[in-house]
């Protein structure tokens, strides 16, 4: 018992005080009594910390604060291999569930279901809105009039035990907002970095650093944020380095996102005599430092790598990887934001909320060598 509130048994290790909650939420244990006994008088915010403080701890929420879900909101991925997607997913349902929302994950795998496909799937279960990640509005080759089908179709009644709260505007099909890869042919609200920014950043650290012959590695070029990251090195390779564009165009290798991709760039770039390799992801990255080291070179020594994304693990790689940051939670809550708005009933203006991302400079990057 907590202040007067039975708690279910922890489902591991023993049980918490009522300060030992207040410590794990950092509020006072007069705000976790109040949220404990369900009285009012306590921010949205500070409710959730309290009740993930629960979670944390190893206890079950009391009954009386379990609330039913407002709803079903979808969350369409690309594969979970690439650790910059689950890190959104995350983010994304975290700001959901603050909402009251249930979210449906859905992953696109090799061989199996498409994007078409699981957003029929959604449909078919009453989802009151989609959130796209990297979908195929990002590829500029796909048709984006998908998009405008879904704005126009209706949206079936979800199964109970879900209450779904009635849209100002039924009719109007199911809302949905787009996380990276800005398509002017679809009437959404986007959610992107600034890639532009981010390899300029890069570039501007590299150049800093005395290195003058920079690469870039990064994927297919029918894919928005590839092509926006290679206007921006074009640009940048010009105002820092003083390139010509034809000449900046030959340091520019585009092959498959992943580690593999990034072994295949790095060969071409490291026989290009580039000593400094900018990255469209961090997982192309590593895949540049594994060629690298294969051909006797020592990273940052004798080649420098810039990743992109920056997920939770890479400050543990061999080197610590240098790399430009995605405002992961920053860019979700605002997805989230209008994708909520849209649902209940206040347009979101249709264009594009671009976010700046932030260079962290760990051990893949050095000084050129003499």
């Amino acid at each position: 018992m907590v202040d007067g509130v039975t708690l279910p048994p922890p489902r591991t290790g023993a049980a918490p005080r009522l300060s030992d909650i207040a410590g794990q939420a950092a509020v006072s244990e007069a705000t976790v009594s109040r949220v404990l006994n369900g009285k009012q008088g306590v921010a949205d915010s500070t409710r959730q910390r309290v009740l993930a403080a629960l979670d944390i701890l190893g206890y079950e929420r009391p009954v009386r604060l379990r609330q039913r879900s407002a709803g079903l909101i979808g969350l369409v991925t690309p594969e979970l291999t690439n650790p910059i997607f689950p890190a959104f997913a995350q983010s994304v349902e975290q700001v959901l569930a603050g909402h009251g929302y249930t979210p449906v994950l859905c992953t696109q795998l090799p061989g199996g279901a498409t994007e078409d496909e699981l957003v029929e799937q959604l449909v078919e279960r009453g989802v009151g809105g989609i959130v796209f990640l990297s979908g195929l509005h990002a590829d500029t080759s796909a048709d984006p009039g998908r998009y405008a089908a879904l704005t126009e179709r209706g949206v079936p009644a979800p199964p109970p035990p879900y209450r779904v709260r009635e849209p100002a505007n039924p009719g109007r099909g199911v809302p949905f907002v787009l996380i990276n890869g800005y398509n002017e042919r679809i009437s959404a609200p986007f959610v992107s970095p600034d890639d532009n920014a981010a390899v300029t950043m890069a570039l501007q650290h590299l150049a800093d650093l005395g290195h003058r012959r920079i690469g870039l590695a990064i994927g297919p070029q029918r894919y928005v944020p590839s092509r926006r990251k290679r206007d921006g090195f074009l640009a940048a390779a010009s105002s820092v380095l003083g390139m010509d564009r034809s000449e900046a165009e030959l340091l520019v290798c585009s092959t498959l996102f992943g580690v593999e991709g990034g072994q295949v760039a790095a060969g071409a770039l490291l026989d290009a005599g580039c000593t400094g390799i900018v990255c469209g992801s961090d997982l192309m990255a590593l895949g540049v430092v594994r060629t690298a080291r294969g051909r006797g070179l020592d990273v940052p020594r004798d080649v420098s790598v810039v990743g992109f994304d920056d997920s939770q693990l890479i400050a543990f790689t061999d080197p610590p990887l240098t790399t430009v940051r995605q405002p992961v939670q920053a860019m979700a809550a605002a997805a989230v934001g209008a994708l909520l708005e849209e649902i209940g009933g206040s347009p979101v203006q249709r264009t594009e909320y671009v976010f700046q991302p932030e260079l962290v400079v760990r051990g893949s990057t050095a000084a050129v060598r003499a």
